[in-house]
């Protein structure tokens, strides 16, 4: 995909798809993206921790990418979407439209 600040979350699943055949991640089951996804949120975590928060880290700990963790996390979300074949943009507006009928504190 040439042009992803534009792309729809359609586009956007569609583009994980075919990034993960030309990288070789095709093979992993969903099993693996839960287990990578957890991997990546836990370095979001991190970058949080590091960037935004007063909790000291170690002197010599590597910098983390808030936006860089984000994406890692998202391409996951994605690839986990696409495995369980999950049309991820009809799933967040079923979602919402649920969510729309809760009562919240």
């Amino acid at each position: 995909m040439k042009n992803l600040q534009q792309a729809t979350l359609a586009q956007l699943q569609a583009y994980v798809a075919e990034v993960e055949l030309r990288r070789g991640f095709a093979a992993e089951t969903v099993q693996d993206k839960c287990l990578l996804l957890a991997e990546e949120v836990g370095e979001l975590c991190k970058a949080i921790r590091k960037h935004h928060t007063s909790i000291t880290t170690a002197t010599d700990a590597k910098p983390q990418n808030v936006a860089e963790e984000l994406a890692d996390v998202l391409m996951y979300v994605l690839a986990i979407a696409n495995k369980t074949e999950i049309n991820l943009a009809e799933a967040l507006i079923a979602k919402e439209t649920k969510n729309e009928q809760r009562k919240w504190a």
